[in-house]
């Protein structure tokens, strides 16, 4: 629009226009020279790459895990003690028997809990648009959608980030890819596709 003389944009607005759109330009380059910084930095780390295989993670979460954790999850106790570092476990009010979760902390890292939450937002959405293209939904994914289905998009998109950052610990401490299918039962020489 700016560079048609006919155009309805007045002549005292283009001048200032032309110059956002370049420095629009400018950090668009500067933003895809960045990833792509971090995608070789990605694929020299044996963690980012593990990382990278679980759905939901991509390159900024990849590599911000491994530079939160520097690779290494040794020092959780447990899976569910990562995911809390996050804040993304419910709090427990308990009683005697009765056992009852509340919301989540939101104590911990919160750029993380963010790329983690966006994560599981992008997989809900994308196996939904798969469900209700008839393809077949499992794995994660499947537990997704069974989840948003009994409670709200929302809580299933936390309760998938949960799960992914206990997907995370277990792939960094086993330092294998993630595999939704049970190994032992493929056949021989059979690849799965993600």
């Amino acid at each position: 629009m700016l560079a048609d003389p006919n155009t309805a944009v007045p002549d005292l607005i283009r001048g200032t226009a032309k110059l956002l759109i370049e420095e629009i330009r400018l950090l668009e380059a500067r933003i895809a020279q960045l990833e792509r910084e971090l995608a070789a930095i990605a694929k020299l780390s044996p963690a980012c790459t593990t990382l990278l295989s679980i759905p939901g993670i991509g390159l900024l979460t990849a590599t911000a895990l491994v530079a939160a954790t520097s690779g290494d999850v040794s020092h959780f106790k447990d899976a569910r003690h990562f995911s809390s570092w996050f804040g993304l476990t419910p709090k427990e009010y308990s009683s005697g028997s009765s056992r009852h979760l509340g919301r989540i902390s939101k104590k911990g890292d919160r750029y993380l809990r963010m790329l983690l939450t966006h994560g599981a937002r992008s997989v809900l959405r994308a196996s939904k648009v798969a469900q209700d293209a008839g393809r077949e939904v499992c794995g994660v994914r499947r537990w997704a959608l069974d989840v948003q289905s009994r409670s709200n998009h929302n809580k299933a998109a936390c309760a998938l980030a949960n799960k992914l950052a206990r997907i995370c610990y277990a792939t960094l401490r086993d330092k294998e890819p993630f595999g939704e299918i049970d190994r032992p039962s493929w056949p021989t020489g059979f690849t799965p596709h993600r």
